[in-house]
């Protein structure tokens, strides 16, 4: 019987204090100031860029986010972001952001320190081949590392293994002008950079680059435990996909959808 009640004491006691944890008072906070505060990387084409006129997928999906909650965007940027997909690794702050944007992992790494939101957007190592082209053995391909923190040694790996010849190219226009002028017929960049090559030849085609490499889910990171304020922007993000504003943006900065996987054969 004392064991019982000592279960039934320990139950109510652990319900009572449940009540007495602080509210969430994350979207509240942020309606009172009217200011929405975004941390982003300096630079993460097509989420991030400098052009005013197109600022990105991830601060244009932003600015709409702000307007239909009624709020100011205040864009902080970070030069730690877009190094790697590690936000510890940022030295990001409550007292600059509510949310981080412009390469946040969806994953359970980082739901283990961060609230997630998928944009429904992909990273990974994708190649664009002209067509006709296929990956064969012993070819050259025009590589641009990018900026994202992808595993460049799995994918130095996996081309040497196949007897390809990886030849780096600093610029996206420089991996371009490679596959115009035939210097290469495939080349490989991170998917998001590689939709950007899709978007200037619609006749060029993408796929993922084999099975063995890693891909991630990209989003918006919010802090541990601001739920109200992750409802608002679900919510917001939801009514965005439902009238076709998603769509359009993803449209707009060439976020495509990438089925097939390319890899070499024999």
């Amino acid at each position: 019987m004392s064991g019982d009640l000592l279960t039934f004491a320990m139950v109510f006691g652990l319900m009572g204090a449940v009540y007495l944890l602080p509210s969430d008072t994350s979207l509240a906070e942020v309606q009172r100031t009217g200011n929405l505060k975004v941390c982003i990387p300096p630079s993460y084409p097509p989420l991030v860029t400098a052009d005013p006129a197109e600022p990105g997928y991830d601060v244009s999906l932003l600015q709409e986010l702000a307007r239909r909650m009624d709020l100011r965007l205040s864009l902080t940027q970070n030069p730690q972001m877009g190094r790697d997909f590690n936000p510890r690794n940022w030295r990001v702050t409550r007292a600059q952001c509510e949310i981080l944007a412009g390469g946040v992992i969806t994953s359970l790494t980082t739901q283990s320190f961060l609230e997630t939101i998928s944009t429904e957007v992909a990273t990974g190592w994708a190649v664009v081949l002209k067509p006709g082209a296929s990956l064969q053995p012993d070819m050259q391909v025009g590589v641009l590392p990018g900026l994202g923190g992808l595993d460049r040694l799995g994918l130095s790996s996996y081309l040497r293994a196949n007897g390809a010849q990886g030849v780096l190219r600093p610029t996206l226009d420089a991996l371009e002008a490679g596959l115009v002028e035939d210097e290469f017929k495939v080349v490989v960049t991170e998917a998001l950079g590689a939709g950007q090559l899709i978007l200037r030849h619609p006749d060029w085609q993408i796929a993922w680059l084999t099975n063995s490499l890693d891909r991630f889910n990209l989003g918006l990171g919010l802090w541990k435990g601001d739920l109200t304020l992750k409802r608002a922007v679900v919510d917001a993000l939801s009514s965005m996909e439902g009238d076709g504003t998603l769509d359009a943006l993803r449209q707009r900065y060439g976020i495509v959808p990438i089925d097939a996987v390319a890899d070499f054969s024999s």
